[in-house]
């Protein structure tokens, strides 16, 4: 499992990277839900215009054919028929009708998201953060390793042996001590 184990990191990144796509992307589920409420509040305005609307037109409808809506709609405005009469008092405004709203525009609201590109940080950093944490320790074994055989190492002259270890405890080999404390290089030592 020595370098397959850093295949580990890579995998990492690429399940958070689903995840967060999945959830908080761009199109995920918290952008899903986010215009799903939208659409539901667009859905309600649109009923309400066509409330409005409706009554709209049939005040239309009464204004252009009844003439009797026409006179109260006068009357309101301070109009009277030829045979009216007014006394106004001062004082009182009278009674106004409220004017029909029109209707309240109302937009959409962009969906709140985290940007791809920073998912894509995200997974990358997490990955390689992993990735560090796994090859640190084995590159200090390593490094150890390599000092500890650097300090036991002894220099032994070609032969069967693979290691320092195994050439002394053979009887046929012998180091002849010289002055640089090294066997001499080649050759037999019988």
């Amino acid at each position: 499992m020595g370098s397959v184990k850093y295949l580990i990191p890579l995998w990492v990144g690429i399940f958070i990277y689903t995840l967060f796509s999945l959830t908080r992307g761009p199109v995920g589920v918290s952008a899903y839900n986010q215009l799903s409420r939208e659409y539901d509040k667009l859905s309600e305005n649109m009923e309400s215009l066509k409330r409005i609307n409706k009554e709209l037109e049939i005040t239309k409808d009464a204004l252009m054919y009844d003439k009797e809506t026409i006179a109260i709609y006068a009357r309101d405005l301070g109009y009277s028929a030829k045979n009216e009469r007014f006394i106004r008092i001062v004082g009182l405004e009278g009674t106004k009708k409220p004017q029909v709203e029109a209707g309240a525009l109302i937009t959409a609201a962009e969906p709140r998201h985290i940007s791809d590109t920073t998912i894509k940080i995200i997974a990358f950093s997490i990955g390689a953060g992993l990735f560090l944490c796994m090859w640190i320790p084995d590159f200090l074994e390593h490094k150890q390793t390599r000092q500890k055989s650097k300090k036991t190492r002894k220099p032994y002259a070609e032969g069967p042996w693979e290691t320092a270890q195994q050439a002394d405890a053979s009887p046929f080999y012998r180091r002849e001590p010289r002055a640089s404390g090294h066997p001499p290089a080649g050759g037999s030592h019988f």
